[in-house]
């Protein structure tokens, strides 16, 4: 049952969030990565580290994937494995921004089971079960009510938008948030109609935005309209679109196929 997993979950992204409280507009120790990876910050290591130590000690048997650790191909055998960003959205973290957010699922046999999404500068706790629903802060959540694409409000950089991807220019506004599982359970608060991505993508950065927006009602895919698995060798996936199905439906049928 994901319920105990989802618990867990929650306790570690508050304790993630009292990290990154004490780092927040403290100017943070950061480096880049290379190979075009982007920054990483001493909140970064100090959140994987605590939440891989708290989590793998309370569920030995559970695989670990994560953007700061790495990498190790047991994962591939274990049934159940937690799919982590210690801080997504660290760009937005190092700017004083409190849109960056803690993203923690626990996946089973390649699909999300427990999910948390943690804004902690805004207090924000957004969690799914599979089967159970979302919430945010103990209430439920819901998509938006639109039905059709035209008018939408679309989450997305302005490269997603451009009019080679998608054979014209959409009728959509757009709208940006740095990390990707805000935009996913922005979508799933229907805050906004859509989410937008079509970069190969991280699994840590939409594993748990993933359950929680489909949990609430959105459809979520890949570009090629492929529901999204986890806990692949080569732990990404071809771009993320998640929206109420009719939203969904338009931006397919839109979208130029991916070569």
């Amino acid at each position: 049952m994901p319920e105990p997993d989802l618990a867990l979950l929650r306790d570690a992204a508050k304790a993630a969030g009292e990290i990154a409280a004490k780092h927040f507009c403290k100017d943070p120790e950061a480096w880049d990565k290379g190979a075009g990876q982007g920054p990483v910050t001493e909140a970064d290591i100090e959140v994987d580290t605590m939440l891989r130590e708290e989590l793998t000690a309370a569920r030995s048997d559970y695989g670990w994937l994560s953007e700061e650790t790495a990498d190790n191909a047991t994962r591939l055998d274990r049934s159940r494995v937690f799919v982590v960003d210690p801080i997504d959205g660290t760009r937005a973290f190092m700017n004083g921004k409190t849109g960056f957010s803690h993203a923690l699922a626990v996946v089973e046999d390649g699909a999300p089971i427990a999910a948390v999404v943690y804004l902690p500068m805004l207090d924000l706790m957004f969690t799914a079960a599979r089967g159970q629903g979302a919430m945010l802060n103990g209430m439920a959540l819901g998509t938006s009510s639109r039905t059709a694409l035209d008018g939408a409000q679309l989450l997305g950089n302005k490269k997603m938008f451009a009019e080679e991807h998608w054979g014209g220019p959409l009728p959509v506004t757009q709208h940006f948030r740095s990390s990707l599982a805000y935009r996913m359970v922005l979508v799933a608060e229907g805050a906004f109609d859509g989410m937008i991505t079509l970069r190969p993508s991280w699994e840590w950065d939409i594993a748990a935005g993933d359950l929680i927006a489909r949990e609430a009602g959105a459809t979520v895919t890949d570009q090629r309209g492929t529901q999204l698995r986890f806990n692949n060798p080569h732990p990404q996936v071809n771009g993320v679109l998640a929206a109420p199905a009719n939203v969904h439906q338009g931006l397919m049928a839109r979208l130029v196929p991916a070569t």
